[in-house]
Protein backbone atom coordinates (compact mmCIF):
# COMPACT_ATOMS: atom_id res chain seq x y z
CA UNK A 1 0.00 0.00 0.00
CA UNK A 2 3.21 2.13 0.26
CA UNK A 3 2.99 2.94 -3.40
CA UNK A 4 -0.59 3.67 -3.44
CA UNK A 5 -0.23 6.11 -0.49
CA UNK A 6 2.66 7.72 -2.43
CA UNK A 7 0.31 7.74 -5.73
CA UNK A 8 -2.62 9.25 -3.84
CA UNK A 9 -0.24 12.03 -2.09
CA UNK A 10 1.29 12.84 -5.44
CA UNK A 11 -2.62 13.60 -7.14
CA UNK A 12 -4.04 15.41 -4.38
CA UNK A 13 -0.79 17.44 -4.94
CA UNK A 14 -1.19 17.98 -7.96
CA UNK A 15 -4.87 19.17 -7.91
CA UNK A 16 -4.06 21.30 -5.14
CA UNK A 17 -1.56 23.33 -7.28
CA UNK A 18 -4.22 23.64 -9.59
CA UNK A 19 -7.09 25.34 -7.51
CA UNK A 20 -5.50 26.80 -4.56
CA UNK A 21 -5.02 29.87 -6.58
CA UNK A 22 -8.88 30.21 -6.59
CA UNK A 23 -9.18 30.65 -3.01
CA UNK A 24 -9.47 34.79 -2.94
CA UNK A 25 -8.46 37.40 -0.21
CA UNK A 26 -11.81 36.67 1.21
CA UNK A 27 -11.52 33.39 1.24
CA UNK A 28 -14.18 33.16 -1.27
CA UNK A 29 -13.70 30.76 -4.42
CA UNK A 30 -13.45 31.57 -7.97
CA UNK A 31 -15.70 28.89 -9.98
CA UNK A 32 -14.33 27.35 -12.90
CA UNK A 33 -14.97 29.63 -16.48
CA UNK A 34 -18.88 28.54 -17.22
CA UNK A 35 -19.92 27.59 -13.99
CA UNK A 36 -21.53 29.21 -10.80
CA UNK A 37 -19.82 28.58 -7.46
CA UNK A 38 -21.60 27.39 -3.91
CA UNK A 39 -21.95 28.80 -1.08
CA UNK A 40 -20.55 25.60 0.91
CA UNK A 41 -17.58 26.10 -1.38
CA UNK A 42 -14.91 27.96 1.06
CA UNK A 43 -15.60 24.79 3.85
CA UNK A 44 -14.22 22.16 1.10
CA UNK A 45 -11.69 24.02 0.19
CA UNK A 46 -10.68 24.60 3.88
CA UNK A 47 -10.66 20.77 4.70
CA UNK A 48 -9.17 19.86 1.32
CA UNK A 49 -6.14 21.34 3.08
CA UNK A 50 -6.88 20.45 5.98
CA UNK A 51 -6.60 16.69 5.17
CA UNK A 52 -3.09 17.61 2.92
CA UNK A 53 -2.20 19.25 6.61
CA UNK A 54 -2.50 15.74 8.32
CA UNK A 55 -1.34 13.90 5.66
CA UNK A 56 2.04 15.76 5.22
CA UNK A 57 2.49 18.05 8.74
CA UNK A 58 3.02 20.51 5.97
CA UNK A 59 1.83 23.90 6.65
CA UNK A 60 3.11 25.40 3.15
CA UNK A 61 2.29 24.09 -0.64
CA UNK A 62 4.81 25.68 -2.68
CA UNK A 63 4.21 29.79 -2.22
CA UNK A 64 0.95 28.99 -0.29
CA UNK A 65 0.49 29.68 3.53
CA UNK A 66 -1.92 26.85 4.04
CA UNK A 67 -2.25 28.21 7.65
CA UNK A 68 -3.52 31.17 6.02
CA UNK A 69 -5.37 29.96 3.24
CA UNK A 70 -7.80 27.94 5.84
CA UNK A 71 -8.16 30.96 8.04
CA UNK A 72 -9.74 32.74 5.24
CA UNK A 73 -11.85 29.98 4.44
CA UNK A 74 -12.94 29.85 7.79
CA UNK A 75 -13.79 32.94 7.84
CA UNK A 76 -15.91 32.89 4.29
CA UNK A 77 -17.89 30.25 5.42
CA UNK A 78 -18.75 31.36 8.93
CA UNK A 79 -20.41 34.49 7.85
CA UNK A 80 -21.84 33.56 4.42
CA UNK A 81 -25.50 33.92 5.47
CA UNK A 82 -27.23 31.17 3.23
CA UNK A 83 -28.08 27.96 4.22
CA UNK A 84 -24.91 25.32 3.58
CA UNK A 85 -24.81 23.09 6.70
CA UNK A 86 -21.98 21.06 4.96
CA UNK A 87 -19.75 24.08 4.18
CA UNK A 88 -20.22 24.89 7.65
CA UNK A 89 -19.12 21.50 8.54
CA UNK A 90 -16.28 20.65 6.23
CA UNK A 91 -14.56 24.19 7.63
CA UNK A 92 -15.03 23.13 11.39
CA UNK A 93 -13.33 19.36 10.72
CA UNK A 94 -10.68 21.65 8.06
CA UNK A 95 -10.12 23.87 11.27
CA UNK A 96 -9.88 20.82 13.43
CA UNK A 97 -7.01 19.00 11.40
CA UNK A 98 -4.59 21.42 12.65
CA UNK A 99 -5.19 20.72 16.02
CA UNK A 100 -7.76 20.33 18.82
CA UNK A 101 -7.67 22.93 21.26
CA UNK A 102 -8.11 27.15 20.17
CA UNK A 103 -4.95 27.43 22.65
CA UNK A 104 -2.63 25.09 20.36
CA UNK A 105 -4.10 25.51 16.55
CA UNK A 106 -2.53 28.09 14.62
CA UNK A 107 -5.34 28.27 12.21
CA UNK A 108 -7.34 29.63 15.14
CA UNK A 109 -4.72 31.87 16.06
CA UNK A 110 -5.62 33.40 13.15
CA UNK A 111 -9.29 33.95 13.50
CA UNK A 112 -10.36 37.85 13.88
CA UNK A 113 -12.62 37.98 17.30
CA UNK A 114 -15.78 38.69 15.51
CA UNK A 115 -14.98 35.48 13.21
CA UNK A 116 -14.00 33.14 16.41
CA UNK A 117 -17.60 34.44 17.83
CA UNK A 118 -20.09 33.76 14.60
CA UNK A 119 -18.32 30.56 13.92
CA UNK A 120 -18.71 29.53 17.99
CA UNK A 121 -22.58 30.55 17.08
CA UNK A 122 -23.14 28.80 14.14
CA UNK A 123 -21.26 25.52 15.36
CA UNK A 124 -23.85 25.90 18.29
CA UNK A 125 -27.12 26.10 15.98
CA UNK A 126 -29.04 22.89 15.20
CA UNK A 127 -31.37 21.97 13.00
CA UNK A 128 -32.74 18.80 13.07
CA UNK A 129 -32.30 16.45 10.21
CA UNK A 130 -33.64 13.11 9.07
CA UNK A 131 -31.03 12.62 6.21
CA UNK A 132 -27.43 12.80 5.24
CA UNK A 133 -27.47 16.45 6.90
CA UNK A 134 -26.73 14.87 10.51
CA UNK A 135 -23.60 13.88 10.11
CA UNK A 136 -22.56 17.44 9.32
CA UNK A 137 -24.35 18.28 12.73
CA UNK A 138 -21.97 15.83 14.24
CA UNK A 139 -19.05 17.54 13.06
CA UNK A 140 -19.69 20.55 14.32
CA UNK A 141 -20.20 19.27 17.32
CA UNK A 142 -17.04 17.18 17.44
CA UNK A 143 -15.49 20.40 16.75
CA UNK A 144 -16.75 22.82 19.04
CA UNK A 145 -15.89 20.24 21.98
CA UNK A 146 -12.25 19.07 20.42
CA UNK A 147 -11.69 23.05 20.23
CA UNK A 148 -12.69 24.17 23.71
CA UNK A 149 -15.30 25.74 22.67
CA UNK A 150 -17.75 24.04 25.18
CA UNK A 151 -17.78 21.38 28.11
CA UNK A 152 -20.87 19.91 26.76
CA UNK A 153 -19.93 17.07 23.98
CA UNK A 154 -23.27 16.56 22.43
CA UNK A 155 -21.66 14.44 19.90
CA UNK A 156 -22.77 11.08 21.43
CA UNK A 157 -26.41 12.11 21.61
CA UNK A 158 -26.26 13.21 17.94
CA UNK A 159 -24.80 9.87 16.30
CA UNK A 160 -27.28 7.91 18.49
CA UNK A 161 -30.26 10.06 17.27
CA UNK A 162 -28.60 9.30 13.36
CA UNK A 163 -28.70 5.58 14.34
CA UNK A 164 -32.37 5.49 15.68
CA UNK A 165 -33.64 7.36 12.11
CA UNK A 166 -31.80 5.03 10.18
CA UNK A 167 -33.90 2.06 12.43
CA UNK A 168 -37.27 4.22 12.11
CA UNK A 169 -36.83 4.46 8.33
CA UNK A 170 -35.58 1.53 7.11
CA UNK A 171 -36.59 -1.98 7.91
CA UNK A 172 -32.96 -3.42 6.87
CA UNK A 173 -30.59 -0.65 8.79
CA UNK A 174 -29.99 1.12 5.56
CA UNK A 175 -30.06 5.24 5.23
CA UNK A 176 -33.40 6.51 3.80
CA UNK A 177 -32.08 10.11 2.42
CA UNK A 178 -35.38 11.39 1.83
CA UNK A 179 -37.68 9.84 4.12
CA UNK A 180 -40.45 12.55 3.76
CA UNK A 181 -43.08 12.42 1.32
CA UNK A 182 -42.86 9.34 -0.95
CA UNK A 183 -39.73 8.15 0.88
CA UNK A 184 -37.16 5.44 0.39
CA UNK A 185 -34.17 7.31 -0.89
CA UNK A 186 -31.29 4.81 -0.69
CA UNK A 187 -28.31 5.83 -2.56
CA UNK A 188 -24.34 7.28 -1.99
CA UNK A 189 -25.74 9.82 0.40
CA UNK A 190 -25.84 6.72 2.92
CA UNK A 191 -22.45 6.01 2.17
CA UNK A 192 -21.25 9.65 2.00
CA UNK A 193 -22.90 10.37 5.65
CA UNK A 194 -20.42 7.02 7.68
CA UNK A 195 -17.58 8.27 5.47
CA UNK A 196 -18.12 11.28 7.12
CA UNK A 197 -19.16 10.83 10.59
CA UNK A 198 -16.37 8.44 10.50
CA UNK A 199 -13.94 11.22 9.67
CA UNK A 200 -15.32 13.80 12.26
CA UNK A 201 -14.81 11.27 14.58
CA UNK A 202 -11.20 10.88 14.11
CA UNK A 203 -10.57 14.40 15.04
CA UNK A 204 -12.63 14.02 18.24
CA UNK A 205 -10.72 15.14 21.25
CA UNK A 206 -12.35 11.90 23.39
CA UNK A 207 -10.49 9.09 21.81
CA UNK A 208 -13.26 6.86 24.61
CA UNK A 209 -16.21 8.01 22.46
CA UNK A 210 -15.11 6.91 19.31
CA UNK A 211 -14.51 3.97 20.75
CA UNK A 212 -17.70 3.65 22.14
CA UNK A 213 -19.60 4.85 19.29
CA UNK A 214 -17.70 3.02 16.30
CA UNK A 215 -19.95 -0.58 17.28
CA UNK A 216 -23.20 0.86 16.62
CA UNK A 217 -22.14 2.99 13.20
CA UNK A 218 -20.64 -0.41 12.46
CA UNK A 219 -23.45 -2.36 12.19
CA UNK A 220 -24.86 -0.24 9.25
CA UNK A 221 -21.70 0.78 7.42
CA UNK A 222 -21.45 -2.97 7.18
CA UNK A 223 -24.32 -3.34 5.23
CA UNK A 224 -23.31 -1.17 2.45
CA UNK A 225 -19.11 -2.60 2.76
CA UNK A 226 -20.90 -6.20 2.12
CA UNK A 227 -23.14 -4.70 -0.98
CA UNK A 228 -19.44 -3.74 -2.49
CA UNK A 229 -18.68 -7.04 -4.21
CA UNK A 230 -22.12 -7.37 -6.15
CA UNK A 231 -22.26 -3.81 -6.96
CA UNK A 232 -18.34 -2.95 -8.38
CA UNK A 233 -17.88 -3.52 -12.03
CA UNK A 234 -15.11 -5.81 -13.64
CA UNK A 235 -13.31 -2.58 -14.62
CA UNK A 236 -13.94 -0.97 -11.50
CA UNK A 237 -16.88 1.65 -12.08
CA UNK A 238 -18.66 1.33 -8.63
CA UNK A 239 -21.96 3.10 -6.99
CA UNK A 240 -23.93 3.73 -10.77
CA UNK A 241 -27.59 4.83 -9.58
CA UNK A 242 -29.42 7.50 -7.78
CA UNK A 243 -28.39 10.92 -6.92
CA UNK A 244 -24.56 12.16 -6.77
CA UNK A 245 -22.83 9.42 -8.78
CA UNK A 246 -19.74 9.74 -11.22
CA UNK A 247 -16.47 10.55 -9.41
CA UNK A 248 -18.14 10.54 -6.17
CA UNK A 249 -19.75 6.79 -6.86
CA UNK A 250 -15.99 5.69 -6.75
CA UNK A 251 -14.58 8.16 -3.94
CA UNK A 252 -17.17 7.52 -1.24
CA UNK A 253 -16.77 3.83 -1.90
CA UNK A 254 -13.12 3.74 -1.74
CA UNK A 255 -13.28 5.70 1.63
CA UNK A 256 -15.79 3.47 2.90
CA UNK A 257 -13.13 0.49 2.09
CA UNK A 258 -10.36 1.82 3.82
CA UNK A 259 -11.86 3.25 6.74
CA UNK A 260 -12.85 -0.32 7.42
CA UNK A 261 -9.85 -2.05 6.74
CA UNK A 262 -8.18 0.18 9.53
CA UNK A 263 -11.02 0.22 11.78
CA UNK A 264 -10.35 -3.88 11.31
CA UNK A 265 -14.53 -3.79 9.86
CA UNK A 266 -12.90 -6.41 7.60
CA UNK A 267 -11.46 -9.50 8.45
CA UNK A 268 -8.83 -11.14 6.87
CA UNK A 269 -9.87 -14.18 5.00
CA UNK A 270 -12.21 -10.98 2.83
CA UNK A 271 -9.66 -8.64 2.51
CA UNK A 272 -7.70 -9.92 -0.93
CA UNK A 273 -11.66 -9.43 -2.64
CA UNK A 274 -11.81 -6.06 -0.90
CA UNK A 275 -8.37 -4.87 -2.13
CA UNK A 276 -8.81 -6.05 -5.51
CA UNK A 277 -12.34 -3.89 -5.20
CA UNK A 278 -10.34 -0.83 -4.08
CA UNK A 279 -8.17 -1.06 -6.84
CA UNK A 280 -10.40 -1.52 -9.71
CA UNK A 281 -12.53 1.67 -7.96
CA UNK A 282 -9.74 3.74 -7.66
CA UNK A 283 -7.86 2.86 -11.11
CA UNK A 284 -11.34 3.84 -12.77
CA UNK A 285 -11.38 6.75 -11.13
CA UNK A 286 -7.62 7.64 -11.88
CA UNK A 287 -8.28 6.78 -15.43
CA UNK A 288 -11.59 8.23 -15.59
CA UNK A 289 -11.49 11.31 -14.09
CA UNK A 290 -8.11 12.91 -13.89
CA UNK A 291 -6.03 14.83 -16.42
CA UNK A 292 -3.02 13.37 -15.71
CA UNK A 293 -1.43 16.56 -17.89
CA UNK A 294 -2.89 19.53 -16.43
CA UNK A 295 -3.23 17.43 -12.74
CA UNK A 296 -7.23 18.40 -12.14
CA UNK A 297 -10.43 16.11 -12.03
CA UNK A 298 -12.63 16.73 -14.77
CA UNK A 299 -16.74 16.04 -13.95
CA UNK A 300 -18.14 18.58 -16.66
CA UNK A 301 -17.02 19.28 -19.77
CA UNK A 302 -18.08 18.54 -23.73
CA UNK A 303 -18.81 14.97 -23.54
CA UNK A 304 -20.07 14.04 -19.90
CA UNK A 305 -21.76 16.08 -17.11
CA UNK A 306 -22.44 15.55 -13.56
CA UNK A 307 -25.46 16.71 -10.49
CA UNK A 308 -26.16 20.14 -11.02
CA UNK A 309 -25.74 20.56 -7.66
CA UNK A 310 -21.66 19.62 -7.78
CA UNK A 311 -19.19 21.83 -9.48
CA UNK A 312 -16.06 21.46 -10.66
CA UNK A 313 -14.06 23.59 -8.27
CA UNK A 314 -15.67 21.71 -5.38
CA UNK A 315 -14.97 18.00 -6.67
CA UNK A 316 -11.39 18.86 -6.96
CA UNK A 317 -11.04 19.80 -3.54
CA UNK A 318 -13.17 17.01 -2.38
CA UNK A 319 -11.35 14.91 -4.83
CA UNK A 320 -7.56 16.59 -2.64
CA UNK A 321 -8.94 15.90 0.73
CA UNK A 322 -10.20 11.99 -0.06
CA UNK A 323 -6.66 11.31 -2.10
CA UNK A 324 -5.21 13.12 1.11
CA UNK A 325 -7.08 10.52 3.43
CA UNK A 326 -6.99 7.72 1.48
CA UNK A 327 -2.84 8.04 1.65
CA UNK A 328 -2.98 8.07 5.64
CA UNK A 329 -5.28 5.50 5.37
CA UNK A 330 -3.12 3.12 3.46
CA UNK A 331 0.06 3.97 5.29
CA UNK A 332 -1.86 2.66 8.21
CA UNK A 333 -3.51 -0.45 6.85
CA UNK A 334 -0.09 -1.82 4.99
CA UNK A 335 -0.39 -4.95 2.97
CA UNK A 336 -0.86 -4.92 -0.58
CA UNK A 337 -3.06 -4.50 -3.84
CA UNK A 338 -1.44 -7.54 -5.87
CA UNK A 339 -3.71 -10.54 -3.72
CA UNK A 340 -6.25 -11.98 -6.60
CA UNK A 341 -9.37 -13.49 -4.26
CA UNK A 342 -11.24 -16.18 -6.40
CA UNK A 343 -13.01 -15.48 -9.77
CA UNK A 344 -16.43 -13.59 -9.31
CA UNK A 345 -19.16 -16.50 -9.89
CA UNK A 346 -22.77 -15.75 -12.14
CA UNK A 347 -25.39 -14.35 -9.18
CA UNK A 348 -28.77 -12.28 -9.00
CA UNK A 349 -28.90 -10.92 -5.47
CA UNK A 350 -31.46 -8.63 -3.90
CA UNK A 351 -30.79 -5.97 -1.26
CA UNK A 352 -33.70 -5.43 0.59
CA UNK A 353 -33.16 -2.06 2.13
CA UNK A 354 -37.11 -1.49 3.35
CA UNK A 355 -39.92 -3.56 3.72
CA UNK A 356 -43.64 -2.29 5.17
CA UNK A 357 -47.24 -2.88 4.33
CA UNK A 358 -47.02 0.57 2.66
CA UNK A 359 -43.82 -0.33 -0.12
CA UNK A 360 -40.29 -2.15 -0.38
CA UNK A 361 -37.75 -0.54 -1.71
CA UNK A 362 -34.45 -2.21 -2.72
CA UNK A 363 -31.22 -3.23 -5.37
CA UNK A 364 -31.47 -5.52 -7.42
CA UNK A 365 -27.42 -7.00 -8.98
CA UNK A 366 -26.95 -9.17 -11.81
CA UNK A 367 -23.22 -10.20 -12.92
CA UNK A 368 -22.83 -13.30 -15.74
CA UNK A 369 -19.09 -13.74 -16.26
CA UNK A 370 -19.00 -15.06 -19.51
CA UNK A 371 -20.85 -11.99 -21.32
CA UNK A 372 -19.56 -9.62 -18.49
CA UNK A 373 -23.27 -8.59 -18.21
CA UNK A 374 -23.27 -6.80 -14.93
CA UNK A 375 -26.29 -4.46 -13.59
CA UNK A 376 -27.97 -2.80 -11.08
CA UNK A 377 -31.85 -1.94 -11.36
CA UNK A 378 -32.97 0.27 -8.38
CA UNK A 379 -36.51 0.00 -6.78
CA UNK A 380 -35.57 3.20 -4.83
CA UNK A 381 -36.67 6.70 -4.79
CA UNK A 382 -35.49 9.52 -6.22
CA UNK A 383 -35.32 11.93 -3.35
CA UNK A 384 -34.99 15.56 -3.86
CA UNK A 385 -33.72 14.72 -7.88
CA UNK A 386 -37.66 14.13 -8.32
CA UNK A 387 -39.06 14.22 -11.63
CA UNK A 388 -35.18 15.45 -12.57
CA UNK A 389 -32.98 12.68 -13.65
CA UNK A 390 -33.09 9.34 -14.48
CA UNK A 391 -30.43 7.64 -12.59
CA UNK A 392 -33.44 6.11 -9.98
CA UNK A 393 -35.40 5.08 -12.42
CA UNK A 394 -35.59 1.07 -12.50
CA UNK A 395 -33.95 0.02 -15.19
CA UNK A 396 -30.84 -1.76 -15.35
CA UNK A 397 -28.15 0.58 -14.81
CA UNK A 398 -24.64 -0.22 -16.71
CA UNK A 399 -23.13 2.51 -17.96
CA UNK A 400 -21.48 2.31 -21.54
CA UNK A 401 -23.77 -0.26 -22.48
CA UNK A 402 -27.16 1.05 -21.17
CA UNK A 403 -27.01 4.95 -20.45
CA UNK A 404 -29.11 7.58 -19.28
CA UNK A 405 -29.23 11.28 -18.96
CA UNK A 406 -27.36 12.69 -15.72
CA UNK A 407 -29.89 15.59 -15.33
CA UNK A 408 -33.16 14.56 -17.24
CA UNK A 409 -35.81 12.02 -16.50
CA UNK A 410 -36.51 9.90 -19.85
CA UNK A 411 -38.18 6.62 -19.44
CA UNK A 412 -34.80 4.53 -20.34
CA UNK A 413 -36.23 0.81 -20.89
CA UNK A 414 -39.78 1.56 -19.09
CA UNK A 415 -42.86 2.17 -20.25
CA UNK A 416 -43.70 5.96 -19.70
CA UNK A 417 -47.96 5.93 -19.35
CA UNK A 418 -50.00 9.22 -19.63
CA UNK A 419 -53.55 9.35 -18.43
CA UNK A 420 -54.57 13.16 -18.90
CA UNK A 421 -52.33 15.45 -17.53
CA UNK A 422 -50.75 12.20 -15.32
CA UNK A 423 -47.65 10.15 -15.97
CA UNK A 424 -46.89 6.64 -14.66
CA UNK A 425 -43.81 4.60 -14.80
CA UNK A 426 -43.01 1.46 -13.56
CA UNK A 427 -40.37 2.79 -10.77
CA UNK A 428 -39.52 4.20 -7.24
CA UNK A 429 -41.42 1.20 -5.59
CA UNK A 430 -42.72 -2.36 -4.89
CA UNK A 431 -44.66 -4.77 -3.44
CA UNK A 432 -43.90 -8.51 -3.23
CA UNK A 433 -40.31 -7.83 -4.57
CA UNK A 434 -38.90 -11.59 -5.11
CA UNK A 435 -35.79 -12.89 -7.10
CA UNK A 436 -34.44 -16.56 -7.59
CA UNK A 437 -33.98 -18.63 -10.14
CA UNK A 438 -36.18 -19.66 -12.96
CA UNK A 439 -35.93 -21.51 -16.11
CA UNK A 440 -32.53 -22.74 -17.50
CA UNK A 441 -30.92 -21.42 -14.24
CA UNK A 442 -32.11 -17.99 -15.32
CA UNK A 443 -32.18 -15.05 -12.54
CA UNK A 444 -35.36 -13.65 -12.20
CA UNK A 445 -36.23 -10.24 -10.26
CA UNK A 446 -40.11 -9.46 -9.66
CA UNK A 447 -42.24 -6.74 -8.05
CA UNK A 448 -46.08 -5.54 -8.25
CA UNK A 449 -47.17 -2.06 -8.15
CA UNK A 450 -50.73 -2.32 -6.30
CA UNK A 451 -50.98 1.34 -7.01
CA UNK A 452 -49.65 3.30 -10.40
CA UNK A 453 -46.98 6.01 -9.67
CA UNK A 454 -46.46 9.11 -11.18
CA UNK A 455 -42.76 10.41 -12.75
CA UNK A 456 -43.29 13.03 -9.63
CA UNK A 457 -43.25 10.25 -6.88
CA UNK A 458 -47.08 10.27 -6.29
CA UNK A 459 -49.76 7.24 -6.25
CA UNK A 460 -52.39 7.68 -8.93
CA UNK A 461 -54.85 5.71 -6.47
CA UNK A 462 -57.65 3.57 -8.32
CA UNK A 463 -56.71 3.74 -11.58
CA UNK A 464 -54.64 0.41 -11.99
CA UNK A 465 -51.67 -1.73 -11.07
CA UNK A 466 -48.49 -2.90 -12.44
CA UNK A 467 -46.92 -6.36 -12.32
CA UNK A 468 -42.61 -6.16 -13.47
CA UNK A 469 -40.49 -9.03 -13.99
CA UNK A 470 -36.88 -8.99 -15.06
CA UNK A 471 -35.47 -12.18 -16.25
CA UNK A 472 -31.68 -12.81 -16.99
CA UNK A 473 -30.06 -15.85 -18.57
CA UNK A 474 -26.22 -15.38 -19.32
CA UNK A 475 -25.96 -12.04 -21.26
CA UNK A 476 -29.93 -11.92 -22.56
CA UNK A 477 -32.05 -9.75 -20.18
CA UNK A 478 -36.20 -9.70 -20.64
CA UNK A 479 -37.82 -7.51 -19.67
CA UNK A 480 -42.09 -8.06 -18.59
CA UNK A 481 -44.42 -5.52 -17.86
CA UNK A 482 -47.95 -5.77 -17.22
CA UNK A 483 -50.61 -3.16 -16.72
CA UNK A 484 -54.11 -4.06 -15.90
CA UNK A 485 -56.42 -0.95 -14.96
CA UNK A 486 -59.83 -0.86 -11.92
CA UNK A 487 -62.28 1.08 -14.28
CA UNK A 488 -62.75 1.76 -18.07
CA UNK A 489 -59.62 4.30 -18.34
CA UNK A 490 -58.09 6.20 -21.76
CA UNK A 491 -54.50 6.38 -22.01
CA UNK A 492 -53.57 8.98 -23.70
CA UNK A 493 -49.85 8.49 -24.91
CA UNK A 494 -47.08 5.22 -23.86
CA UNK A 495 -43.21 5.63 -24.65
CA UNK A 496 -40.18 3.94 -24.55
CA UNK A 497 -36.90 5.32 -24.76
CA UNK A 498 -33.52 3.39 -25.03
CA UNK A 499 -30.36 5.49 -25.26
CA UNK A 500 -27.18 4.78 -27.32
CA UNK A 501 -23.88 6.83 -25.29
CA UNK A 502 -20.03 5.81 -25.07
CA UNK A 503 -17.04 6.26 -22.86
CA UNK A 504 -15.66 9.71 -22.76
CA UNK A 505 -13.34 9.69 -25.92
CA UNK A 506 -10.17 10.53 -24.05
CA UNK A 507 -11.24 9.93 -19.80
CA UNK A 508 -11.54 6.32 -19.99
CA UNK A 509 -9.53 3.25 -19.49
CA UNK A 510 -9.24 0.23 -22.38
CA UNK A 511 -11.22 -1.95 -20.07
CA UNK A 512 -14.14 0.57 -19.82
CA UNK A 513 -17.07 -0.95 -20.94
CA UNK A 514 -18.78 0.06 -24.65
CA UNK A 515 -21.21 -1.29 -26.85
CA UNK A 516 -20.19 -3.19 -29.61
CA UNK A 517 -21.41 -2.74 -33.36
CA UNK A 518 -24.54 -5.56 -32.44
CA UNK A 519 -25.84 -2.77 -30.06
CA UNK A 520 -28.53 -3.61 -27.20
CA UNK A 521 -30.22 -5.82 -29.76
CA UNK A 522 -34.03 -5.17 -29.10
CA UNK A 523 -36.47 -7.72 -29.83
CA UNK A 524 -40.31 -6.23 -29.00
CA UNK A 525 -41.52 -10.04 -27.92
CA UNK A 526 -44.85 -8.73 -27.42
CA UNK A 527 -46.79 -5.25 -26.96
CA UNK A 528 -50.54 -5.13 -26.24
CA UNK A 529 -50.03 -1.15 -27.11
CA UNK A 530 -49.47 -1.19 -30.91
CA UNK A 531 -46.81 1.44 -30.58
CA UNK A 532 -44.05 1.80 -33.42
CA UNK A 533 -40.34 2.63 -33.42
CA UNK A 534 -39.56 6.40 -34.27
CA UNK A 535 -37.06 7.44 -36.23
CA UNK A 536 -33.61 7.41 -34.00
CA UNK A 537 -33.39 10.92 -32.48
CA UNK A 538 -29.54 12.17 -32.67
CA UNK A 539 -28.87 14.21 -29.40
CA UNK A 540 -24.96 14.01 -30.11
CA UNK A 541 -24.98 18.00 -29.52
CA UNK A 542 -27.54 18.34 -26.77
CA UNK A 543 -25.90 18.88 -23.49
CA UNK A 544 -29.29 17.82 -21.76
CA UNK A 545 -28.34 14.35 -22.89
CA UNK A 546 -24.69 13.86 -21.32
CA UNK A 547 -24.04 11.19 -18.99
CA UNK A 548 -22.36 11.27 -15.77
CA UNK A 549 -19.70 9.18 -17.80
CA UNK A 550 -19.98 10.12 -21.88
CA UNK A 551 -22.16 11.44 -24.25
CA UNK A 552 -25.49 9.83 -25.25
CA UNK A 553 -25.46 10.11 -29.19
CA UNK A 554 -29.01 8.35 -29.91
CA UNK A 555 -32.28 8.07 -28.75
CA UNK A 556 -34.75 5.43 -29.93
CA UNK A 557 -38.08 5.90 -29.48
CA UNK A 558 -41.27 3.35 -29.04
CA UNK A 559 -44.41 5.01 -29.11
CA UNK A 560 -47.85 4.78 -29.19
CA UNK A 561 -49.40 8.61 -29.77
CA UNK A 562 -52.69 7.76 -30.15
CA UNK A 563 -55.21 7.18 -27.67
CA UNK A 564 -56.30 3.44 -26.38
CA UNK A 565 -59.12 2.69 -24.10
CA UNK A 566 -57.93 0.72 -21.02
CA UNK A 567 -60.85 -1.96 -20.33
CA UNK A 568 -60.96 -3.66 -16.60
CA UNK A 569 -60.07 -7.57 -16.84
CA UNK A 570 -58.12 -7.04 -19.30
CA UNK A 571 -54.07 -7.25 -19.15
CA UNK A 572 -51.78 -5.09 -21.28
CA UNK A 573 -48.57 -6.50 -21.79
CA UNK A 574 -44.90 -4.95 -22.92
CA UNK A 575 -42.36 -7.62 -23.44
CA UNK A 576 -38.49 -6.84 -24.47
CA UNK A 577 -35.80 -8.84 -25.01
CA UNK A 578 -32.29 -7.70 -25.08
CA UNK A 579 -29.10 -9.16 -25.71
CA UNK A 580 -26.46 -6.67 -25.65
CA UNK A 581 -23.29 -6.96 -27.63
CA UNK A 582 -20.97 -5.98 -24.99
CA UNK A 583 -17.49 -4.48 -26.38
CA UNK A 584 -14.24 -2.89 -24.41
CA UNK A 585 -13.09 0.63 -24.81
CA UNK A 586 -9.39 -0.03 -26.15
CA UNK A 587 -10.21 -4.12 -27.37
Amino acid sequence: MENFADQCLDMAQSILGQNLNAINADGSITPVDGEMGRFDEPGHAALAIGEYHRATQQSRFGDYDLVDLVARTVTAQAFIEEEAENGLAYSALGLLAFGPSKERNPVWERLLEPTRETLDHRLLQRTDYDNHLQAFNIAKAVTRFSMGLSKKDETGKLIDRFVERIKVNSSAGYCDDHPEGFGGCFDIYGVLSFVFIRQALQLHANIHLRDRKLPSLRTHAGKYIKMLPDIVRQDGLGWAYGRGIGAYGQMHCISLILQAMRDGWIADEEKPKYFDILRRLFQFFFTTYLDHEHGFLVIRDGERTTADTHTTRMANFDAARYLCQWARLAKSIGGSMDAKPAPAKRSGRFVVFDKSHRKENGLFNYFDPESSLHVQIPLVSAGSECGESSSSLAFPHCPGIIDWPANKQIPILLPELTFGKEKVIPAFYGKNCTTGLGLRNSFFFRYDQPELVTVDERFLTGVGSCKVNWTFLGGKMTSEFIFTVKNQVQLDSMRYVIAIGAPHTRYRSGLTYTIGEGGLRPVVIKDDFQAVWGETEVVTDDPDYRSYWGNIHYLQHLVRDHPLIMRPGLKYRLVVEFEPDIAFADA
